[in-house]
Parts: C-alpha cells; structure tokens; sequence
C-alpha cells in the first residue's frame, strides 16, 4: 500500500432515504414506547384482575376462619376457666373452625395464593385441641397457637391486599388490614377476659396482655382505621363508636384497668366486666360489618383500577396509532413535497444548463436579443429550496453577463478586425493598382513582365488574408458578380488564387454553372484548400481538382500527393471545419486558420466538406455544394454563331483559326493562371455572339478608385472610350499585334466593408467586329496562353 494511499469514497445517501430514516427513527421509537407502556399497563391490569380474583377465591374462607379461630379460643379459654356451658360452645365453634379450614385447604390446593404457613398451622389443630382437653401445658401456651394461627392469616391478607404498583389501591386496601389487627385485638381483649372466668381473676401475664391488646386495638383504630376510610365508610365507622354497646366495651376497658385489684394469685377484675360479653359480641359484628364492606370496597376498585388499565391501553394504543398515521402522513407529504420542489429545481436547473444558457449563449454570440423572461429569477424565499433556487438564478445571471460582457468585447474585436482588414485592403487596392499601372507601362521588358506577374500574385494572397481575417470576425464575403459562372471558369478562378498555381490540374471539369451571389464564396473555399494541397505535397506533384455533378448537388474533389496522414488527424481536421472555434482556439492555431476559413464558408453556403485519405497516400478534399448553389446551363443566344453552328464544329473552325493566326515568336511567359479566367476555347464561340458590352462581370469598367474599404481587383482591358481622355491607350513596345493582356474585373473578390464606391458606367461604344472576327481572336488568345503555360511548366524546377 502506498503511502498516501486514497480513502475509499464515502457513499452519498439519497435524500430521499435521510427523510425516510428522520420519519422512521422516532416512529420506531414512538411505537417502542407505546408497546411498553402498553404491556405494563396490561399486566399491571391483569395483576389487579388476578388480585381481586385471588381476593375474591381466598378471602371469605381465610376470614371465615380467622372469625372461627378467635371464637374457638375464646371458648377454648372459657373451657379452661371453667365456665358453664363452655363445652358445648367450644364443640360447636370447633366444628365451625374444621369447616373453615376445609375450605381453606382446598382453596390453597386450586389457587396461587401464598397459603403454605397457614395450612402448616392448620395441620398443628388437633394437637393442641387434645392438650387443651387434656389440659396438659399451660393456658398462655395454649392460647399462643391460635394467636399465632390468627397473625398468619392476617399477613396473607397484608399481602394479598398490598398494591405498591398503584398508591390508590394501597391507600384503599389499608384500612382492610388494620381492622383486621384491630379487630384481633378486640378478640384477645375477649379470650383474656374468658380465661378469668367467673372467678374474675387475671394472672399478672394475662393482665399485660389485656392492657396490650387494649393499647393496640385504640392506637389502630384511631391511627390507621379511621383516617384513611372513604366518607361513607367514615360516616358508618362513627356510628359504631358513638353506639352504646362501644360505649360499654370502652367503659369495661378503662374499668378494667384502673379499678383492678391485686390479689396473692393475680388480679381481681371489677363487677362491670359481667357486660362484656353481649357488647364484644354487637361490637364484632358491627366492625365485621365494616370491614367486609371496606374490602369488597377495595376488590371493586381493584376491578374498576383494572378495567380503567385496559381502557388507558386501548386509549394509548389508539392514539399512538392516530399519532404514528399523522406523523407517517406528514413525513409522507413534507418528503412528497420536498422530492417534488427538489425535482422541479432539478428539471428547471437541468433545462437551464441544457437548454436555456446554451440557447442564450448562442443568441449572445451571435447579436441577437434575449429574453429574460427564460431565465430563473431571485424570488426572494425563505426556506431552503427557495434560497437554493435563488442562489441557482444569481449564478445564472452572472453567467449571462459574463457571456453578454465577452460576446460585447468579441463583437468589438470583429468589428475592430474589420477596421484592420479595411485598412489593409486599402493598402492592397492601392498596391494592385499600382502593379496593374506598371504591368501596362512596361510590358515589353518579358522578364520585369514575370516578376511583376509574381509580385501580383503574392498581393493576391495578401488579399485571401485579409479576407480571412474578416470570415473569422463573422463578416461575409459579398459577391460583386451579376451572372452566372461556368464550373470550369469558377475552378480556374479558384486556381488562380494559389501561389503555386502552376501545379493544379483540373479534370472532368462540369459544364454546370454557379449562381453569382456564391461565386466569390465558392472561390474562396476552394482556394483555401488547393492552397492547402499545395502547401502540404511534395513542390514537383501535382493538385488535381474535378468536378461532376452527383445526386445532392456538385462535387468538387481535390486530390494531392502529400503525406500520410494518420485517421485521427483527419478527424481532428473534419472535426475543426464543421466547429466554430473561439477566438482561444483561433489564437492557438493563427498559422494554420485555412480550415476555419474553410469551416466559416461551407457553414454560410450549406455545403458540406470532408477531409479523407487519397488512393494514392495523400490526402483528398471533397466538397459537396447543394443543388440550390446551381443553375442550368444558359442556351445560346438566338442568331449567334454558335446558335447558327454546331458546338463541336464551332469550336474546330476556332482552333484552326487560331493557329493560322498565331504568331511565329513565342509570346512571353506570362502566368496567365494569375489573370482573370478566360473562357474555354469551347465557350469562346458562345460568347462570340454577345457584345463584350454585355458580358456580365467581363465587361470593361473604368478602374476604382483606391478608397479605405476597397480591395482592389484584377480588371479587364478597357475599350478606347473608357480611357481617360477618351483617346485609346498605347500597347506596351514589343506587344503590338497581340492580344492585350486580360486584367481583373473591379473590385470582383472585394467584401461589402472592403468595397468602395463604383464610379458610374460609362456607355461602351458599339464594337464593328463580327462574330467570326471575335471568334477568332478568342482562339488565338487561348493559343496563345497555352503556349506560355508550356514554357513555364518546362521552367519551373
């Protein structure tokens, strides 16, 4: 592992998915919670159910017999005592306890309840019953086993009847218990005083256990009895103490313990005790009253507590539910709508990028005017999506000005480049001009002649150049011609504007002809790129350029012989002449521009160029011009000699004509290629018929004036009339008798900035000769230039 070895890309998580997961979390906690609660409450309830069931199932019997046990030790002490008639009663109350204790047994068998000690208890009756009627042990002992018994009973009901989980029930069920104890207090008070018997005399232990008991029983009545009682139980408690026989029994009490007398063998108990008996026994049955109200109060309340439980579940899981829906809906809508702005920020952020800033950049570019309606604006929103929004619309109208501001300065650049293009187009007038004076002045010296002709050819590049700077500053090439060109002538044109023209060879050239308003667009192009083949080809090969019409149009191939060229440079090459480049990239390539050029012209007239590799290694040029570039292929006028003779036939009787005329010297080698095309011997016998007057661009005009937007351009003879003076010029020495060179037409290859005002065209005057007679001297001119083409090529190296 490399040292600084890269991190593993953290993966991004959908917004969508961080909404759901912000939704789901307290959701899942949410419901957690109320299935907790839920089940606490539940079982909460269920344990108050199975506590008042278990109350219920236990209760009677338990008390049953805790009220058996007391009465069977009261008449178990009776019994010891003495007293009459206690045998009967303690055989009934026994029998009355074993029933009791029946059903407590079977009660502990079915139920959960925690019976196991007083069942234990339960199994030690029979042998205290025998020791007591026996009576073998001693009475306190004795009396120990049921009190024992009895306290047993008293913590099953503690705890059964204690509901630490609810402070309400706790605070209801106290009382329960606490009269219990009270109500055992009472009755050891009444086991004491039985044992006393009808001697009325209390051992010095027995004594202290009454007073105890008494002690005990008031301190629960008055502390943990009467408190906590509800109103109405309240209300019956205060009729018990307010009765008589309460009355009695706390007088029998007090009298008890503060009139006693003590004797040798214990403690002499009052007269007042006689009435003991019958106000203990209305007594217990009132607070037994009480206390089995209190309790059945208490399993009631148990049950509503229960039922109250299950309805608060129902409650909570309800509104949980209706809680989770409502949180689910609205994260449901709050994500909907989220995603939905999200999406439509995105749809509108994706056409702004796509569509609208690539269009307006285009309009930008191109001086069109633009909406700013397309464009997002600042809204001014608050939220989130709203401020993205407007941050999104701020970056987009810095890019638009951006785009304005450069399409501004790239605007003023071509205008600027126009001014310089114009400024040395004047230059280049003026030096055409000036060449063209010279060329007249002194053509006889043949070899002054050559050098002038490539002087004029190299100020013809120049003014390609300058025309190339301004295509490339989105200006257009105008074209001063007013009728159709001949394919051939067109080519011959196009040839004429390469330095090296003299290695371009033109083949199966299409008699078709070209619309004028493309003709200098279309020579342009085509001058570029046999520059081009000139250029990258070995200095003896040749260019060989032909033309034929196909099915989309004119095609018109150029073919050299220069290097391999490997396939991805060829697209490079195609891919830069179908692809406006900015000014960056132009800067990049500023010595190889002839492609844009190319690019610029074939994007204005629709015509598609390709770039490929020759048959013979080089590399081979196609353009295809499209049909609407054409035109038909103009009949001969009525009454011409070409309309009175056939073509082929005319064109022989031209050939012939011309070589009877030729002269017997050579004529100078003057590079006819640079000149004006002339036409073909076979259309010299077409034009033959039409006045020179008439011919279209060919016809004379008087030579322009050098102004700041005009480009000067090769020009024909003018007649006699045209000169200024109105007198013929003299033929240059030692060219009398020959044809005058052809010159270019004014301002032919000029653009509308470059061009300026044309002086008025003056009337020809009428030409004497005959069709044949100019015929004639057509053929003899061709001759003539072939002648010196020969010589040239047998010059060159």
């Amino acid at each position: 592992m490399t040292p600084r070895q890269r991190r593993p890309r953290r993966r991004t998580v959908r917004l969508r998915t961080l909404l759901i997961l912000l939704a789901v979390a307290p959701t899942v906690a949410m419901g957690t919670q109320t299935v907790l609660n839920a089940d606490r409450l539940l079982e909460q309830s269920a344990h108050l159910r199975a506590d008042v069931a278990a109350s219920e199932q236990i209760g009677v019997p338990l008390y049953t017999l805790l009220v058996d046990l007391q009465a069977e030790r009261t008449a178990t002490a009776a019994r010891w005592a003495g007293t009459s008639g206690s045998e009967e009663e303690l055989r009934l109350r026994r029998l009355a306890t074993d029933r009791a204790a029946a059903d407590v047994r079977r009660v502990a068998a079915e139920s959960t309840a925690s019976l196991g000690d007083v069942t234990k208890r339960l199994a030690d009756l029979p042998g205290y019953r025998e020791r007591s009627d026996a009576r073998t042990g001693t009475p306190d002992r004795l009396l120990g086993y049921y009190t024992g018994a009895i306290n047993e009973i008293i913590r099953v009901y503690q705890q059964e009847f204690s509901h630490a989980e609810d402070a309400e029930l706790t605070q209801a069920s106290r009382p329960v218990v606490s009269m219990l104890s009270a109500s055992e207090m009472v009755a050891r008070e009444d086991a004491a005083l039985a044992l006393a018997g009808p001697s009325r005399e209390l051992s010095a232990t027995g004594f202290d256990q009454f007073t105890s008991s008494v002690g005990a029983q008031r301190y629960l009545y008055e502390t943990w009895v009467e408190p906590y009682l509800p109103e109405r139980d309240r209300q019956f408690y205060e009729r018990i103490v307010n009765s008589p026989d309460w009355q009695t029994k706390v007088r029998i009490e007090n009298a008890i313990i503060h009139e006693n007398k003590d004797t040798d063998t214990g403690i002499k108990l009052p007269a007042e005790v006689g009435g003991w008996s019958a106000a203990h026994s209305n007594v217990s049955v009132q607070m037994a009253t009480l206390n089995i109200d209190r309790a059945k109060g208490v399993l009631t309340l148990g049950a509503a507590k229960a039922d109250a439980l299950q309805t608060e579940v129902a409650w909570l899981v309800g509104g949980s539910g209706a809680g989770l829906l409502l949180v689910v809906t609205v994260v449901v809508l709050t994500t909907r709508s989220v995603l939905r702005r999200l999406d439509g920020l995105h749809r509108r952020t994706v056409a702004v990028a796509e569509r609208i800033l690539p269009d307006v950049v285009a309009r930008l570019d191109s001086g069109k005017p633009v909406d700013e309606s397309v464009l997002p604006a600042v809204r001014g929103q608050q939220d989130e999506v709203g401020r993205i929004n407007d941050a999104f619309a701020r970056v987009v109208a810095v890019s638009v000005d951006g785009h304005r501001q450069l399409a501004a300065e790239r605007h003023g650049f071509g205008a600027f480049a126009s001014g310089i293009a114009s400024r040395t187009g004047n230059l280049v007038s003026r030096q055409l001009a000036l060449t063209e004076d010279i060329q007249d002045a002194f053509g006889h010296d043949e070899a002054l002649l050559a050098q002038l002709m490539r002087s004029d050819q190299l100020t013809v590049g120049m003014r390609r150049q300058t025309e190339n700077l301004l295509i490339l500053s989105g200006g257009e090439i105008p074209d001063p011609h007013t009728e159709p060109m001949r394919i051939a002538d067109l080519l011959r044109e196009a040839a004429a504007e390469v330095e090296d023209f003299r290695r371009v060879e033109r083949q199966a050239l299409d008699e078709a002809s070209v619309e004028p308003q493309f003709i200098s667009q279309i020579s342009h192009l085509l001058a570029e790129l046999l520059d081009n083949a000139t250029r990258f080809s070995p200095p003896r090969s040749k260019v060989v350029i032909r033309a034929e019409l196909v099915a989309d149009g004119l095609s018109v191939e150029i073919e050299d012989r220069g290097p391999r060229v490997a396939g991805s440079r060829y697209e490079e090459m195609n891919r830069r002449l179908h692809t406006a480049p900015p000014y960056a990239v132009l800067a990049e390539n500023a010595n190889r521009l002839g492609l844009f050029v190319v690019g610029h012209l074939a994007d204005q007239l629709g015509a598609t160029v390709t770039l490929r590799r020759s048959v013979y290694g080089g590399t081979s040029a196609v353009v295809v011009l499209p049909g609407k570039l054409l035109v038909a292929a103009a009949a001969p006028a009525p009454g011409s000699a070409a309309a009175r003779e056939p073509g082929p036939a005319a064109a022989e009787r031209a050939r012939e004509r011309a070589r009877e005329l030729a002269p017997a010297t050579v004529p100078a080698p003057v590079p006819a290629p640079a000149l004006t095309p002339v036409p073909a011997p076979e259309t010299a016998v077409a034009a033959a018929s039409v006045p020179p007057a008439a011919t279209g661009p060919r016809a004379a005009e008087p030579a322009p004036l050098p102004t700041a937007a005009g480009l000067p351009s090769r020009r024909r003879p003018e007649p006699p009339a045209a000169r200024s003076g109105g007198e013929p010029r003299p033929a240059p020495p030692g060219r009398e008798g020959r044809p005058a060179l052809p010159e270019r037409v004014p301002q032919t290859h000029m653009t509308e900035q470059l061009r300026g005002p044309r002086a008025p065209e003056t009337a020809p005057a009428p030409d004497p000769a005959t069709p044949e007679e100019v015929a004639d001297a057509w053929a003899d001119y061709e001759h003539g230039t072939q002648t010196v083409e020969e010589e040239l090529r047998q010059d060159q190296p």
